[in-house]
């Protein structure tokens, strides 16, 4: 919360763009947040040097001038935690853009100022302690429906501990005193349905837990050959117009986690603008309800100060880390940290920073590295997480889209972001251009997470051979492709032909996926692998004839082929049962075709 009281303790004596010099600020500290000129503009303390302090300013500078006031709060900057946050827009510095919108118009004024938290409004409060009961950080004591699909769990701050002396149930304001408990010490401490947290501090937890499962996001290309852990981060890079931001609505819309913080960091507009106008009507799968109803919105577009990028992101990720704290699985999408990027970038060259690779700031890689870090699969605080909620573990996996200029890989924020992402989606422009969606290159990207143990008890033994077999047929094409540049596809063999032909189906039926709504938009693990059986039991049965002689031409007049091509239609509930017939039909198919020829060779 900002003080709207305080003395001035300083004056303006430098502005270059969003980076002011300021001093006679007293106890000043690093990342305190302060408040510039008369228009009261946020801003944050960067740098330290005597009696100088520079400040970067989250607001438009426009109009400020030496020698106006700067205010100290004596706090960093905070992020406002309790019920009301899911299905809200906000900008980078947690105002809701919605509510600003009705009292300011189209644009935000210089100095607005609005609470995250509706105060005026009353949760109906369910107590889960007692009166006596002992309370750690993180102790679940209460919850309320936030939304259709979020139950708020109301949780211990991180600094309190003792004996709860007072619960409180019924209709209260999210400033309102909850519970009251006494500590080891014997002091009493006032628990309130909300809390903040600095933005730049990791919350805590118990301990990090391994990475064993992934995130089902119903998109072949992605849940086979490319998982992303719960609890892991990717990255997403790609040129323009390659669909990064289609993914990620699409990894928000499907993906098998119960919160979804979308951060648009200098995105534009209109893309914001579409975000927002699609989620009130697209039906969440798994409750029934709308997708805004398990989203929360940052909003930090293109023509908004630069600074507040930085902001965004740190706020999306402590927001997400917040619900993790009550157990529950959290996707963070952040589209796009390039632009993240050219933020650092911009206030480093005000700061007169030595420049590192293509003028980025040289501690470009350390901040990347802390944001992803903040991802993760964690046993979380508190001794009754695990009754209320069915578990005592949160997750937040993260997918950061990069955009690198021409889509060159070697830019240093994509460089620097697959050194600490232990999953990179490389999208390729001409795949986009074919309408191929996802626009995944199989032959660029990676995961560097083993998961085929979880894959081999949940989906079927053989599920890490078929994406071996597959992913070699893949890399096999690639080389196949290259000499038929060379000399034609005339001088392949019969094998290498039906190399080229099976992966064809590969692309077109398996990696290749709608997102237009329709049946194929969602494909489940089971429907997916049982897709994969099939293709990879017509290669096999493929090879197996050739080597004996019969020719590819009779191989590809085979029915079962056109059975093949409409397997994405297949209803998801009727999928095992459709593919299990047509996995025998195809074996049906080549045992009468071998069974022919040797007739007619007798």
């Amino acid at each position: 919360m900002i003080p709207t009281n305080e003395p001035q303790v300083g004056v303006v004596n430098r502005i270059a763009g969003p980076v002011v010099g300021a001093t006679g600020i007293i106890n000043v500290r690093l990342h305190d947040m302060v408040l510039v000129g008369e228009a009261r503009l946020i801003g944050e303390v960067i740098r330290l040097s005597g009696d100088q302090v520079t400040v970067q300013v989250y607001e438009d500078t426009s109009g400020l001038r030496i020698g106006e006031p700067v205010f100290n709060t004596a706090e960093p900057l905070v992020a406002q935690l309790g019920p009301g946050l899911v299905g809200q827009v906000f900008d980078g510095l947690q105002r809701p853009l919605s509510k600003l919108a009705l009292i300011q118009g189209g644009f935000l004024l210089q100095g607005a100022t609005e609470l995250a938290l509706a105060q005026e409004k009353k949760w109906d409060i369910t107590p889960t302690v007692k009166v006596d009961d002992m309370v750690t950080p993180g102790t679940i004591i209460g919850t309320l429906k936030e939304t259709i699909s979020i139950e708020h769990r109301i949780l211990i701050p991180s600094n309190v501990s003792g004996r709860i002396i007072e619960i409180k149930s019924g209709l209260l304001a999210v400033e309102d005193v909850v519970a009251r408990v006494e500590t080891d010490d014997g002091k009493v401490k006032e628990i309130l349905m909300a809390q903040s947290w600095p933005i730049r501090s990791p919350r805590p937890f118990l301990k990090r837990l391994d990475l064993n499962e992934p995130l089902i996001t119903g998109k072949r290309l992605i849940d086979m050959l490319f998982p992303l852990p719960k609890g892991g981060s990717a990255i997403i890079p790609g040129g323009f117009g390659t669909g990064k931001t289609v993914l990620q609505q699409s990894l928000a819309r499907w993906s098998a986690v119960d919160l979804v913080v979308y951060v648009g960091c200098g995105e534009r507009g209109n893309e914001i603008a579409e975000v927002l106008a699609e989620l009130p009507k697209i039906e969440d799968k798994r409750s029934g309800s709308t997708l805004i109803d398990r989203t929360i919105i940052v909003a930090n577009t293109s023509n908004m100060p630069v600074a507040a990028r930085e902001a965004s992101i740190y706020l999306g990720i402590t927001m997400a880390e917040y619900y993790r704290d009550m157990g529950y699985d959290v996707l963070m999408l952040a589209d796009s940290t390039s632009r993240w990027g050219e933020a650092l970038r911009e206030v480093s060259s005000r700061l007169e920073e030595i420049p590192g690779d293509e003028g980025y700031p040289a501690y470009l890689a350390s901040r990347l590295s802390e944001f992803y870090e903040r991802a993760g699969h964690v046993s979380c605080l508190g001794g009754n997480s695990d009754k209320i909620s069915g578990k005592h573990d949160g997750s937040i996996s993260v997918v950061g889209a990069v955009s690198p200029p021409g889509g060159d890989f070697s830019d240093p924020i994509t460089q620097s972001s697959m050194r600490v992402a232990s999953v990179f989606w490389a999208l390729d422009y001409e795949l986009s251009r074919r309408r191929h969606f996802p626009a995944i290159n199989w032959t660029k990207s990676y995961s560097l997470v083993d998961l085929s143990a979880w894959y081999k008890e949940n989906v079927a033994d053989d599920f890490s051979e078929l994406i071996q077999e597959t992913s070699a047929l893949l890399r096999r094409e690639d080389e196949l492709l290259q000499i038929v540049q060379l000399v034609g596809q005339d001088a392949l063999s019969d094998n290498e032909r039906e190399v080229l032909a099976v992966t064809r189906i590969i692309r077109e039926d398996l990696l290749q996926q709608s997102d237009t709504g329709g049946v194929d938009s969602f494909c489940p693990i089971e429907k997916s692998y049982w897709m994969f059986k099939v293709v990879i039991a017509f290669h096999q049965n493929s090879q197996k004839l050739i080597h004996q002689g019969i020719g590819l031409e009779q191989i590809t007049n085979l029915s079962c082929i056109q059975d093949i091509a409409r397997m994405k239609e297949i209803k998801n509930e009727e999928a095992k049962t459709t593919l299990e017939k047509l996995h025998q039909k195809v074996s049906l198919q080549f045992s009468l075709l071998e069974r022919q020829f040797k007739d007619e060779n007798v």
